[in-house]
């Protein structure tokens, strides 16, 4: 029995081949394709076609991939989005799409409207919801918008109204057009919520475009009978049908799939994590497994939410990355030669200066010609590489929650370019397969599900609402496609609510299973 995993990242798609030990049995590197799907097809291709594993003995084939990320920042094959907001008349004085990028609200279509309903902070209605006004606005609507996004005020609390538009908008849009709720996609805080949703809305025709090629490429290998799954930027997957539903939490899923793969060929649980590509480096912190969450508000292509992202810092140093001489300061980055660097690369015949032809240069790593590099002086050379060293330890500074030094995984293609030794380090582990640990993440992850509401322990106890929260975690992992006996909590967040009279909690609970 084999498991496919499949990474794409800017420079390099990476795919890989795990027996039901999870033992690496081949892995493949190929430049990343313009379309994405090309090289999808092409690196799945290629890791068969050498292993000459028999496809029926596939069983599951999990896709990490960019392509949602890329619609939001390129503004391109997003749907024509409707939100409607439940909060009139209170939230009039700030407008669906306040400080959205114009040319992201022209795409979208910059619909909406604002529709009597919502709730207090108590629970209490916030206006009177009105079934015709919804179906009036959805008449309006028809043959407008391709998505619907639904915004409840503390809808955290109750999503009672958001889920009778959801049955409205199927009932006169029909089933064709997808609903997102902001209840189940975004955090606490009205406006980066609703924007999470509409950025959720808006990737649906995306990820259907996704899971429908890679259901295909899969069928044209001969892969017919494996479970599909695609990965989330919490370091978990989640089946086709969930990824249809909820396409935001792939965005990210990259460097958190690193993570995961990192934590598993290291045997570590607790760790900083870099993952040096082509053009970019990425940085994470591993607590418990997992990939550590960030507790802030995310600028996701120019538009501020709230939804679950990792906590990631990215910096401008890859093996692509370009070397200047500038007034006598060497440079390093942060523009590349990303996937062309096997053209454009000194070392490889190019006639650019790269961050690996500097390390090529000074013997830290035997890759192309190193004859073509010779006439690099060693001073340059060291200057640089020191460069590189300390826009590294200054990224894993940021990343420290204590003074003390840390232990740094290194994995992807560039790592190469890493110096054995940096400052605030303790120790550096490297494995001859960090070059596709964002692959292998992917290939061994478990499934999670995730629930968050605002809970009013004056009105209901504290374990019964604790069970109450598991209950609905457990069921989403289910839903992602996860076997509901191997469920387990790894995560409980509880955050009081200040100066709310009646003892609020903000209670978020995670739970991972392991795969059907």
């Amino acid at each position: 029995m084999y498991k496919i995993g499949i990474d794409v990242g800017g420079t390099n798609t990476d795919a890989v081949i795990l027996d039901e030990n999870l033992n690496l049995i081949h892995s493949v590197k190929i430049p990343t394709s313009e379309d994405i799907e090309t090289g999808i097809a092409s690196a799945l291709k290629q890791v068969l076609a050498e292993t000459g594993i028999d496809r029926k003995l596939v069983t599951h084939a999990m896709l990490g991939t960019t392509q949602c990320t890329n619609a939001i920042v390129e503004r391109k094959k997003l749907a024509k989005v409707g939100v409607l907001r439940l909060g009139y008349p209170a939230t009039a004085s700030v407008l669906p799409y306040t400080a959205w990028p114009e040319d992201m609200i022209e795409t979208l279509s910059g619909t909406y409207a604002l529709a009597k309903g919502g709730y207090e902070y108590d629970g209490s209605e916030l206006s009177a919801f009105s079934e015709a006004e919804i179906r009036d606005v959805f008449k309006k609507w028809q043959n407008e918008v391709e998505s619907i996004a639904v915004v409840g005020v503390f809808s955290s609390l109750k999503n009672e109204q958001e889920e009778k538009v959801a049955e409205l908008a199927k009932e006169v849009l029909g089933s064709a057009i997808p609903v997102s709720l902001s209840s189940s996609i975004g955090s606490v805080g009205l406006i980066e919520r609703e924007n999470a949703t509409i950025l959720n809305a808006a990737l649906m025709k995306v990820m259907a475009l996704t899971s429908n090629g890679f259901e295909k490429a899969l069928q044209q290998e001969g892969v017919e009978d494996a479970a599909i799954y695609l990965c989330q930027n919490d370091g978990t997957l989640m089946s086709l049908d969930y990824a249809r539903q909820f396409p935001i939490l792939t965005i990210a899923c990259g460097p958190t799939n690193s993570i995961r793969g990192a934590a598993y060929l290291a045997g570590l649980e607790n760790a900083m994590v870099l993952d040096v590509g082509g053009t970019t480096s990425d940085i994470g912190v591993l607590s418990g497994g997992f990939p550590r969450e960030s507790s802030l508000a995310v600028d996701v292509g120019g538009v501020r939410t709230n939804f679950r992202m990792p906590d990631i810092i990215s910096i401008g140093l890859g093996g692509g990355s370009l070397v200047r001489e500038v007034n006598g300061e060497v440079t390093v980055g942060p523009d590349s030669v990303g996937y062309q660097i096997t053209e454009k690369a000194l070392v490889f015949g190019g006639s650019d200066l790269t961050a690996t032809d500097i390390a090529v240069r000074l013997g830290k790593v035997a890759i192309g010609d190193a004859e073509l590099v010779a006439h690099i002086s060693q001073e340059f050379a060291e200057k640089a590489y020191a460069q590189m060293a300390e826009m590294t330890e200054d990224a894993i500074d940021k990343m420290k929650t204590n003074s003390g030094d840390v232990t740094l995984i290194l994995v992807g293609g560039g790592s190469v370019i890493i110096p054995e030794e940096l400052n605030g380090v303790s120790k550096i582990i490297r494995n001859p397969n960090g070059a596709v640990a964002n692959a292998i993440g992917a290939s061994i992850s478990q499934i999670s599900g995730q629930y968050e509401q605002i809970y009013i322990y004056a009105k209901q106890p504290r374990e019964e609402a604790l069970q109450d929260a598991e209950n609905k975690a457990r069921a989403q992992a289910t839903l992602a496609g996860a076997i509901e006996n191997t469920i387990e909590v790894v995560e409980i967040d509880e955050i009081p609510l200040a100066y709310h009279p009646d003892n609020a909690n903000r209670l978020r609970i995670k739970v991972v299973g392991n795969l059907v």
